[in-house]
């Protein structure tokens, strides 16, 4: 008997790989798909998909429960952001998991949604339990190895991104001669390290890592092209990660335009 997974699909390459992954491993693949956030292909990758807006819950069980799905991972974020920028109307269901909910961090609101799944017979899974391939270890991953300079403010950027993923503010920071630049809030990662090379003048170090007791469900630190491209236009010397932590999309490439642009790609382990 074949076996059913769903995928919650939110913004970015993450939802599509994950499908694919999915289905080359032998799975029906069932995508409840976010509007104004997944992408469109993402129908293509999925054996049903039915697209829902932000705080449909019911629609999202309903849908899941109706193609027998037991299992799901949630796999693209959902930016924060248009949550106060937008027209959202939560349905019933979300706004009993809101008023559970102490305060509104993202691992507060996931975890709370987790829960009301659970209790729906919809277990979340390790949102990377098809993409290990994805989660580059520890080392250079390039051909540019850091300077001590660099790997001076990759230590220091290391434990300051710590500090602000503890805090649930974000997890990424732009540092230079170990003073931070800029720390990712709710614009997210590339915006971050935009204003970071701005703000440094470039020649910049960018440092991610994931949160502590990081729960591996939902929000693993991701990184693509389009992080590449912010770095490449930050003039930044090195990009660091917390190894097997931080999935990279388009892995191969990645490590190529680093390369050729001399940037630094390090991964650090925590435990180091």
């Amino acid at each position: 008997m074949t076996k059913t997974i769903g995928v919650i699909a939110g913004n970015g390459c993450f939802p599509l790989l994950v499908a694919r992954e999915a289905r080359v491993q032998g799975y029906r693949v069932v995508v409840c798909a976010i509007l104004r956030e997944a992408d469109e292909s993402i129908e293509k990758q999925a054996d049903a998909c039915r697209w829902v807006k932000v705080g449909e819950l019911k629609k999202l069980v309903d849908f899941f429960q109706k193609e027998n799905v037991t299992e799901a991972l949630m796999a693209g974020k959902v930016e924060k952001v248009r949550l106060f920028q937008e027209n959202v109307s939560p349905d019933f269901e979300m706004i009993k998991v809101l008023m559970k909910t102490r305060d509104f961090k993202d691992d507060s609101l996931l975890a709370g949604i987790a829960d009301f799944l659970a209790g729906k017979g919809i277990q979340l899974l390790d949102s990377t339990i098809f993409l290990k391939d994805h989660l580059p270890g520890p080392g250079v991953q390039g051909r540019h190895k850091p300077s001590k300079a660099v790997m001076e403010d990759i230590r220091f950027g290391f434990q300051m991104a710590k500090s602000i993923a503890g805090l649930d503010i974000g997890q990424t920071v732009v540092v230079k001669k170990k003073a931070v630049m800029a720390v990712e809030a709710i614009e997210g990662t590339d915006h971050a390290i935009r204003r970071g090379g701005e703000l440094g003048g470039g020649k910049v170090t960018v440092v991610k890592v994931a949160k502590p007791n990081q729960d591996m469900r939902f929000d693993v630190p991701t990184v693509g092209l389009h992080t590449m491209k912010e770095l490449i236009a930050a003039q930044a010397e090195a990009f660091a990660y917390e190894a097997g932590k931080t999935i990279i999309m388009d892995r191969e490439d990645f490590i190529d335009r680093a390369n050729q642009k001399g940037i630094v790609l390090m991964g650090v382990d925590s435990a180091s």
